[in-house]
């Protein structure tokens, strides 16, 4: 596959994308306006076990990221075998880690929620949510390696059938669960966990029926158990597992943030949860050009053309800073209007509006940081991401822990910390780049 490194080209690959991430973030902003009118704690509740969700999740999100990279390599190289080979290994290995996690998720939740929350209705209703929400891993991660092998193809715009669907069905099912519509039981946020579940199932049966319906299992053969290998297993995991420790970490902090949230008080953690759907709806443009730039990148490097990356990832960060700027600035001038969809609560919604445009401020350096952090991925050295992942996450627990846990600080100060994270991500990664000392790296 011949890749362009022209505007268009760029967006021909990260649009499909971008739409493929707008679509369950629908379903996210339903789901919390459901929840939003069940009441503040289901709310608040939702967004601290919707964090240790996502840190699961993402495991999943670095293994299929560390197997795009190499299928990404083998789409340059015209190897259509390998990348089969690499593809079929990789479902395998995510089948097997998201079943592990689910088994190690149901005996921790009750500890780890029992001894870092401080309310205990709020430690009772996240062991509970979990105990359902996290059967949807296994979907979850087998989808994520269907999205990254079509990515590495030039394919993305197939996944979009697959987010259109489960969004559908997840929004669907939220209604008729959390508020016992139709003739279903009224669940509340344990209906948000089983919609969940069901969502996820229905994207994966998207993803890999358009696999047979598209004919693509006639160029790229999935054969399970043939091509199961332990050697192929393991080269996989270099490539993985420092990305998989980087959204640990990534996350991870995040889950300490809403942590330090809680025991500031139930209004705070609801207040941001809210907020955190600012970063699903400014980011996903920024994610989705960053996910272009890690396979464009590859891809051009398998192709030796290793003096075309920089100029890549600089068109990459102006249409990704552009995107933010619009949205952002479409979101800092209705600002009332968004976070009321949430929440009938108006003094809720005043309390968030100075966290809210610390946050828009923020994610103009997010925009850099993402594309720039993704195109030293794509040259495969995963330990320099995880390096930097891990030093950035550090400097911003730092901040957590000095202004939220000891300064006890107001929201507004304490959302500071997504600049303070982005700033130390983005230096980290426009040094490493001009430093040239990604060339040549095999994976």
């Amino acid at each position: 596959m011949k890749v362009s490194v022209t505007n268009k080209e760029i967006i021909q690959l990260a649009a499909p994308i971008s739409l493929a991430m707008l679509i369950p973030q629908i379903s996210f902003v339903t789901n919390n306006a459901f929840l939003g009118r069940v009441g503040i704690r289901e709310l608040g509740v939702n967004g601290i076990t919707g964090i240790y969700y996502l840190i699961l999740s993402m495991i999943g999100y670095g293994l299929s990221s560390g197997v795009q990279i190499q299928m990404s390599r083998r789409a340059g190289e015209h190897d259509k075998e390998g990348l089969s080979k690499i593809f079929s290994n990789g479902l395998v290995l995510a089948v097997g880690l998201a079943l592990f996690l689910v088994l190690l998720t149901l005996l921790l939740t009750p500890y780890i929620f029992g001894r870092s929350l401080s309310n205990a209705d709020n430690i009772r209703l996240s062991i509970s949510y979990l105990s359902i929400r996290t059967w949807g891993l296994p979907f979850w991660m087998a989808t994520q390696l269907f999205n990254a092998f079509y990515i590495s193809i030039g394919r993305s715009r197939v996944i979009i059938w697959g987010a259109i669907t489960a969004t559908a069905a997840n929004i669907f099912f939220d209604y008729c669960f959390i508020f016992g519509h139709m003739g279903f039981p009224k669940m509340g946020l344990r209906g948000a966990g089983y919609a969940s579940i069901i969502a996820e199932a229905t994207y994966l049966l998207t993803v890999a029926s358009m696999y047979y319906f598209r004919k693509l299992h006639i160029d790229y053969q999935l054969h399970i158990i043939k091509n199961f290998s332990l050697q192929l297993s393991k080269q996989t995991f270099i490539v993985a597992s420092p990305l998989i420790i980087q959204f640990l970490f990534s996350i991870g902090g995040w889950q300490i943030f809403f942590i330090f949230i809680e025991h500031e008080g139930q209004r705070e953690l609801a207040a941001s949860q809210i907020l955190r759907s600012l970063f699903g709806i400014i980011g996903l443009g920024s994610w989705a050009l960053a996910s272009a730039c890690n396979a464009l990148v590859s891809n051009v490097i398998g192709q030796g053309r290793q003096d075309e990356v920089i100029s890549l990832v600089i068109k990459i960060c102006k249409l990704s800073l552009l995107y933010t700027v619009i949205t952002g600035g479409l979101l800092f001038i209705f600002s009332k209007a968004f976070l009321s969809l949430y929440t009938n609560d108006m003094s809720l919604v005043q309390f968030a509006e100075p966290s809210y445009r610390i946050i828009l401020g923020a994610m103009l350096i997010m925009a850099l940081a993402t594309v720039m952090f993704n195109g030293v991925l794509g040259s495969g050295n995963t330990v320099v991401n995880l390096a930097m992942e891990v030093s950035s996450v550090l400097i911003y627990l730092i901040y957590c822990y000095i202004f939220i846990q000891r300064m006890r600080s107001p929201l507004y100060i304490c959302w500071i910390s997504e600049a303070v994270y982005w700033t130390a991500l983005i230096s980290f990664s426009f040094f490493y780049l001009r430093s040239g000392r990604w060339r040549n790296k095999t994976i």
